[in-house]
């Protein structure tokens, strides 16, 4: 028999009328300019906690570590692009991770997906529209006109929630660790050994006994952040993200420089690459590098980046902004002004209440990144093109989503463990951060 046709859960008609496409993520750039992007998002803050997470690994299982989830990532991306390649192919051209993901596995699973619906519907709606669903292609008018109204997808079921609480989550804590990141460059109070030492570089150096502290040039970080942020499209960013790969490639270059320099001269300072000396501590401290290393190499891998919180801007303009109206009409500027700048409020005011700069990353990388770049876009392929189970593409994603599926329970607890352990070293709004 077969099988019923799939229904677009997301069709083209419903984007004219998303702000959040339409403003946020118009598509008109070029490839160079996806270039400058990808590699801005990887080429990022997190990067700058690779010696973190080598010191939890060693020399020899961190290169390893590295390499393979390189690998295992481009992996993904030739994945995902067959999927979506795929689903356009079928009529349903994506251009959010959380819609492709629901539209996949939300036509597996007809059934969870509508009695999800009918739950959620059972607590808003009326009698008249419950009746009224049955069968796997749901034609009420009234349902979806519901539906799209709280913003939610037509059938997608618990997996749309599960992907954008997800994505939600890796952006504040990409925009807290910036934010932290940029502040603690900006004040740098003293020349003990940190992995983040190398970038120490400012206030300290220019004003030895100077009196402000690191939640100062937070706030100061978070100031420009707001700023930053009322770039009202993520194509608007692209000159920025130019400037920042330059900026990255040069920072590279110095430090490589200034590295093999240190590590040659005479003056060198004494170096130590033992790992813990507890086997419990070794095991959860290569669980939270692991963890580090995915939220390095897991930003670029998503549709929608997940740099400069492009994925709250535009969750926020789909609720707030009138698609009918100009980009900076009125209408429009006046709630994304609010809207934005209060989320990078809160992003800084984080930053300077709990200064976990690596942690923060373990954390994000754990609970974020592995789920959505080293698990999901295997299960997507394999959900989509059925490959046979004697196949040994089925059998490569499913070691890979077994393997790391281990790796962010244990990531995570690491991470939260680490985390928890760290909050005795410091007191709120101090001005050093716990490494």
């Amino acid at each position: 028999m077969a099988e019923p046709p799939q229904i677009d859960r997301f069709p083209e008609c419903s984007r004219d009328e998303d702000a959040g496409a339409a403003f946020v993520l118009e598509s008109k750039g070029q490839w160079w300019h996806a270039g400058f992007h990808l590699t801005t998002a990887i080429v990022g803050p997190t990067i700058l906690t690779l010696p973190y997470a080598f010191r939890g690994l060693g020399w020899g299982l961190g290169f390893l570590c590295l390499t393979v989830m390189g690998v295992v990532t481009f992996y993904s991306y030739y994945l995902m692009s067959l999927v979506l390649e795929h689903c356009e192919k079928d009529g349903r051209r994506h251009i959010r991770f959380r819609e492709l993901a629901a539209d996949v596995l939300g036509n597996q699973n007809p059934s969870l997906t509508r009695s999800f619906s009918i739950q959620f519907l059972s607590v808003f709606s009326t009698r008249s529209v419950l009746e009224k669903l049955s069968g796997r292609v749901e034609t009420n008018i009234k349902h979806r006109k519901f539906m799209r109204y709280l913003g939610l997808p037509h059938g997608s079921g618990w997996m749309f929630y599960l992907v954008i609480f997800i994505q939600t989550a890796i952006n504040t804590g990409i925009g807290i660790g910036a934010i932290l990141l940029a502040g603690e460059c900006l004040q740098v109070l003293d020349s003990d050994f940190s992995p983040s030492c190398l970038y120490k570089i400012m206030y300290s150096n220019l004003s030895p006994n100077g009196s402000l502290k690191l939640y100062e040039f937070i706030a100061m970080v978070t100031v420009v952040m707001i700023v930053l942020s009322q770039l009202p499209t993520f194509h608007s960013l692209r000159h920025i993200n130019l400037v920042s790969l330059l900026l990255s490639l040069g920072y590279t270059l110095l430090v490589v420089g200034a590295s093999i320099h240190a590590g040659t001269s005479k003056n060198a300072p004494p170096r130590d690459y033992s790992l813990e000396k507890s086997e419990s501590l070794r095991i959860f401290s290569a669980f939270t590098s692991i963890s580090i290393i995915a939220a390095i190499f897991g930003n670029g891998i998503l549709p929608e980046i997940q740099v400069y919180s492009q994925v709250a801007f535009e969750i926020m303009e789909k609720k707030s902004a009138d698609v009918k109206q100009g980009l900076f009409s009125k209408r429009n500027l006046v709630p994304r002004l609010i809207l934005r700048t209060l989320y990078m409020i809160f992003c800084g005011f984080f930053a300077a209440m709990l200064p976990f700069f690596g942690d923060i990353n373990g954390v994000v990388g754990a609970i974020g990144f592995i789920p959505l770049d080293f698990i999901l876009p295997m299960l997507l392929y394999n959900m989509t093109f059925k490959p046979p189970r004697s196949s040994l593409t089925y059998w490569i994603n499913v070691s890979i989503m077994v393997a790391f599926t281990g790796a962010g329970i244990m990531g995570s607890f690491s991470s939260i463990r680490k985390l928890v352990l760290d909050a005795n070293k410091f007191k709120l709004f101090s001005s050093n951060v716990v490494d």
